[in-house]
This record gives structure tokens, C-alpha cells and sequence, in this order.
């Protein structure tokens, strides 16, 4: 079946190569589906190889043009992104809830929270100021950095604007060219971000977008002109990505999955802790890398856990919270609370079978919370993806961080708790790239970068702020010496 063989709200999805949507040229496409109702949105390619080279060569023609620009130059490309971002926001909003599922508001911090990276990549020629030093009498030693050439980007389907926007303005404002591998089930608002950037002024083929799927990524991962890589998705392909990557001599910084833990004290503050934790849970339903899904009760927390019913209850899907991505995500998040109440956890609010009335096709799982469940079980060590919150009793906090250690993952920790003694010890002990005290999501706000530790990271430095400046560029170290003051030494 090609792509227009069947009628669609959108048109088929194109690459965007030196420019200019292009057709895909792909052997194959897949429905891109609205989730709130299953209507098919467009068709989006599954690129060869051959697309992937077809970018990589047109980012090769832009990039020393590009590269030779100053970055006082390259970022006011950027400037102009920023307002169109903001201007665009309904737009954008609204796309961002078709195609993935957000309700309005989420949709909308989505877009904001582009523009706040951008606004980072801007301050770009302030931060990266090269180094100088006269090293001894006569002898200078400064530092410059250098873009390190076409970086490629591979995106998740779970926030289709921000987490391209996590490496897109750094990475071109720093003087590199890029490509731009979207998930295949959220393929629309990479296009949006083409449109805004070339009408920001961006020069053809510094931003390329390839759409597909495995075969993509692989020639991604195997291009010898690709310098480096970033990638956002599972643990698993993480893994993959990485190893492919790096065996052919890139860098690659890979970020898996995660399963946060959120420690709550019995001092925890009982409204603010109920509604961030609950927030934090079911937010984008819950199909976030920092989304909490174990809470660890320490001691007498039934007061805690009680609200937390409440306000479950109250959480209507299709109003309050979108749809998950797929009928496949549906199933499995479903199947992880069946399995965990056989057995043996208790489910005090249970999510499965929801469906929203007027939207009967849609992937809607309900807010779900379940107690007494055991670290030993599969709910409570792997990534469930949805809007589901675990409950494990922990006598005391030594034991709550004991599970959260024990984990293999490491994106987010935090500790809800009145005591500031007890939110260092947290802090200092949980093992997790990101921690945060009273708040649910602790994501870090530009400029600190984000990033997590264990199987949730692969790969040196982080992808967003400072961190994200040494891995997209390379540094050269220039030495000299002009007068003769300097005389002769172990440098001559």
C-alpha cells in the first residue's frame, strides 16, 4: 500500500533534506494514529539507508558555511525560533495532542519548555568564551571549541517537540549540522520545527529530518560521516544504539528508561505531598522518563496514601489526562496491575478498562494506585510507562533507599519530608542522576543539564545545558610565542 491509498487528515508524511520536504522514497509506511480516538492521522515513511545518506550529504554541502560563522551570528537564527515558538504555541499545542495524546495544558508546557532551551542555546556565545592564559613569560595557551561536525538525533515518541528541542539548538548553535530521526509514531511536529526554523532563517541542510524505524537507526548508527549521536527511548534500544555508535567510533549519548522513586516520610507536608506525587504519576499519563511510579511509604504514611485516593478518584481521563500512545501500551500497562494483584498487592484505585465516552477507540488507561506491593515484583522494577503508581512499605528511610539502590535504573529520586537533615541523606544516597526534596518532578531547569545515572545513561555528559557543550564539541589547544622574551625551553 503506498501513502495514498487511504484518506487522511494530514498528508503523508516527507523528509526534510537540504531544505525541502522531500518524498521518503520509503519501501514501507505505518499509520500515524490519534490515540484519544484511533483515527488515522497521516501515513509516515520507514526511510532505507539510502534517505539517511541523502540527508548526511546535504548537511556535509551546508556545514562549512555553517561551522564558519560565529556563534554570535549562529544563534540569531535562534532568537527568531524562540518567538516563533511562542507565537505558534496553540498550533503546536494542538498538534502535539493529536498525534501523542497531551491534554491542552501539557501540550502547551511542552512548547514552553522548547522555548526555554532555546533561550539556553542563545546564551550560547556568553558560555563558551574561549580560555587564555599566558602559561610562563612570552607563551600564551588558549582554548577554542570547534563543532564536532553532523550530529544525529533519535527521538521518542513521548514528547515530540521538547526532547528534539533538548539537542537541536545547542547542537546547530555551537556550528554543527544535523539529522533529525523522529519517532515514526510522532512524526508531525518534526515537520512544524522545520517550517519555524527555515522560517527563522536557518541555511539549507543544517537541520535534516529523516523519518523510519529500525533500518534508519542502524544506518544512522553505521554512516562514517556521522561524528555523534544522541538518543532517547528505551533501556533496551539504548543499549543497542550505544554499542552499534560507539563500535563505529562515535560518540553517542543514549538515555534509557527509568523508575523513579519517591520517598515520603510520615513528617511529609500531607496536601503538598498527595498532590505532587499523585501529579507527578499521571502527568502526559504517566509516559514520562520522570514520571514517579514507585512512592515508598516510610512508617505511618495511611494518612498520605488515604488523599491520594481521593484525588485519584477525581481524575477524569479524556479531561485530566490523555490517552497512552498505542492499543499495544494499553494492553501491557493493564497487564502489569493484573499481574501484580494476583500476586498479592491490593488495588486501591484501579485504571484498566476505562473508556472515555465519545471516544470509544481511544487508548485510555484510568489513574491506578496500588499498595502493598513487593520490590521482588515485576510492577515494581520495570519501566510500566503509564499512570500507575506503586506503593512499598519501608520501616524506615534505610530501607526505602535500600530498594531504590537495588534498581537498575537511575533518572530520578526525591523525599518529601520536613526535615532537612533527612533530605541531605537522601539526596547523598539515593542513586539516581536527578534528585529533588518536596517535589515530584525534579526535572533540572536551564542551564543544569539533564541526565540520569545507572541503566538510565549511556555515554558521558549529559544532553541538555552546560553538560551538552563538551559532548558537541571538541577543543583545540593553541600555544604561542611571539617575542623573544621567551628564550628557549622544554616547549622549543
Amino acid at each position: 500500500m503506498t501513502a495514498i491509498d487511504i484518506s487522511t487528515k494530514y498528508p503523508p508524511v516527507r523528509n526534510y533534506i537540504g531544505g525541502q520536504f522531500v518524498e521518503g522514497n520509503g519501501n514501507t509506511w505505518l499509520d500515524v494514529t490519534n490515540p484519544a480516538d484511533g483515527s488515522v492521522l497521516s501515513r509516515v515513511p520507514l526511510s532505507p539507508s539510502a534517505e539517511v545518506d541523502r540527508a548526511v550529504q546535504a548537511a556535509k554541502k551546508a556545514f562549512p558555511a555553517w561551522s564558519s560563522l560565529p556563534i554570535k551570528e549562529r544563534v540569531q537564527v535562534f532568537f527568531r525560533y524562540k518567538t516563533l515558538l511562542e507565537e505558534n504555541i496553540a498550533d503546536l499545542a494542538a498538534l502535539i495532542t493529536e498525534e501523542n495524546g497531551k491534554i491542552d495544558i501539557e501540550a502547551r508546557a511542552e512548547i514552553l519548555k522548547s522555548a526555554e532551551l532555546t533561550e539556553f542555546a542563545c546564551s550560547l556565545p556568553q558560555i563558551t568564551a574561549g580560555e587564555v592564559l599566558e602559561v610562563s613569560r612570552g607563551v600564551e595557551c588558549r582554548i577554542e571549541r570547534f563543532p564536532v561536525g553532523i550530529v544525529a538525533s533519535i527521538t521518542p515518541f513521548n514528547f515530540p517537540n521538547m526532547v528534539p528541542n533538548w539537542t537541536i539548538p545547542n547542537a546547530i548553535a555551537l556550528g554543527n549540522c544535523m539529522i533529525l530521526k523522529p519517532s515514526e509514531q510522532v512524526p508531525l511536529s518534526a515537520g512544524r520545527i522545520a517550517e519555524l526554523l527555515r522560517e527563522a532563517g536557518l541555511p539549507e541542510g543544517v537541520l535534516n529530518i529523516v523519518h523510519g524505524g529500525q533500518e534508519t537507526v542502524e544506518a544512522i548508527c553505521d554512516h562514517p560521516d556521522i561524528e555523534a549521536i544522541t538518543f532517547v527511548g528505551s533501556t533496551r534500544v539504548a543499549k543497542i544504539v550505544y554499542r552499534r555508535g560507539t563500535a563505529n567510533l562515535k560518540r553517542v549519548l543514549a538515555l534509557g528508561g527509568a523508575k523513579n522513586h519517591l520517598i515520603v516520610m510520615p513528617d511529609a507536608e500531607p496536601e503538598m505531598t498527595s498532590s505532587n506525587v499523585v501529579a507527578s504519576m499521571s502527568g502526559c499519563a504517566g509516559q514520562r522518563c520522570m514520571a514517579a511510579s514507585v512512592m515508598m511509604a516510610v512508617g505511618n504514611t495511611d494518612h498520605i496514601v488515604e488523599r491520594m485516593v481521593k484525588i485519584m478518584r477525581s481524575l477524569t481521563p479524556g479531561k485530566h489526562l490523555g490517552p497512552v500512545i498505542s492499543k499495544e501500551a494499553k494492553q501491557r500497562i493493564e497487564g502489569y496491575i493484573t499481574e501484580a494483584e494476583k500476586a498479592g498487592a491490593k488495588v486501591l484505585v484501579d485504571g484498566r478498562g476505562y473508556v472515555v465516552p465519545g471516544k470509544e477507540n481511544g487508548y485510555y488507561v484510568g489513574p491506578t494506585l496500588i499498595d502493598y506491593v513487593q520490590p521482588d515484583m515485576k510492577i515494581a522494577q520495570e519501566e510500566v510507562f503509564g499512570p500507575v503508581m506503586v506503593v512499598i512499605r519501608a520501616k524506615d528511610v534505610d530501607e526505602a533507599l535500600r530498594v531504590q539502590n537495588r534498581s537498575r535504573y537511575g533518572n530520578a529520586a526525591s523525599v518529601f519530608t520536613e526535615s532537612g537533615g533527612v533530605a541531605r541523606y537522601v539526596m547523598e544516597k539515593a542513586s539516581a542522576g536527578m534528585v529533588g526534596v518536596n517535589v515530584g518532578v525534579p526535572v533540572p531547569r536551564e542551564p543544569f543539564s539533564f541526565g540520569g545515572w545507572n541503566e538510565s545513561k549511556f555515554g558521558v555528559g549529559d544532553i541538555t545545558g552546560r553538560g551538552s557543550i563538551e559532548f558537541l564539541t571538541k577543543s583545540k589547544k593553541m600555544t604561542t610565542k611571539w617575542n623573544k622574551e621567551a628564550g628557549t625551553n622544554w616547549m622549543s
